[in-house]
């Protein structure tokens, strides 16, 4: 076993995004399962004192925050192919869609699902706007081309897609054709495949274990 990457992450959290990253990286890595109903591990707190997981060590440098881990990844695995190049045109598309999924993607979803309305003034102040006018450029990207950031799949895909599946499947996000394709194009990669068992794979091991205590 590698311990060159340690990976704390609970298989029903953000972590799900961040295993998939280091499943289509293809580098060894080192799992430390954490229980939100437990203390928080020391490990983890050395981390992110926070607590929050995903968390994750590479060759002992802390990186949290789970869009900033997936460019971290991809930029420490180049041979992946994750992220375009500094210098390629393309990697200024990367950028926009990996921090407009963490920005205001997530910041309108949290705000739909709390039940808060941003009308009229309020919209200058909210990061995302109007929840219609963000809906519409998304949709305008992801009919545009297979991918987000040239002609193939990046690490801004692999996060925008992981938070719009779930947006779509909660309902906070409705299930517009382009997005359900984009979802389904991407969610079909083997990596993709592959991180979805393990973690569904850790959930139904921790439920039967809970079951029978």
């Amino acid at each position: 076993m590698s311990e060159d990457i340690v990976f704390y992450t609970s298989p029903m959290s953000r972590g799900r995004i961040v295993r998939w990253m280091l499943e289509e990286v293809g580098a060894p890595y080192h799992t430390e399962l954490v229980d939100f109903a437990a203390p928080k591990p020391p490990g983890l707190l050395a981390v992110n004192p926070m607590g929050k997981v995903p968390a994750l060590t590479h060759k002992g440098v802390a990186i949290t925050e789970t869009a900033a881990i997936c460019a971290y990844l991809a930029d420490a695995f180049p041979a992946a192919g994750l992220a375009p190049a500094v210098g390629d045109p393309a990697r200024a598309s990367y950028l926009r869609w990996l921090f407009f999924a963490a920005g205001p993607i997530e910041t309108a979803v949290l705000v739909k699902a709390l039940g808060v309305a941003v009308e009229g003034r309020q919209e200058v102040m909210a990061g995302f706007g109007s929840f219609e006018r963000l809906l519409a450029t998304l949709e305008q990207a992801l009919g545009a081309a297979d991918y987000l950031a040239g002609d193939r799949f990046s690490a801004a895909d692999l996060y925008l897609g992981s938070e719009l599946g779930w947006a779509i499947q909660f309902g906070s996000i409705p299930a517009r054709p382009v997005f359900e394709a984009y979802v389904g194009r991407i969610n079909a990669r083997p990596a993709a495949v592959r991180a979805r068992q393990i973690d569904d794979d850790l959930i139904a091991r921790a439920q039967k274990e809970a079951g029978t205590a």
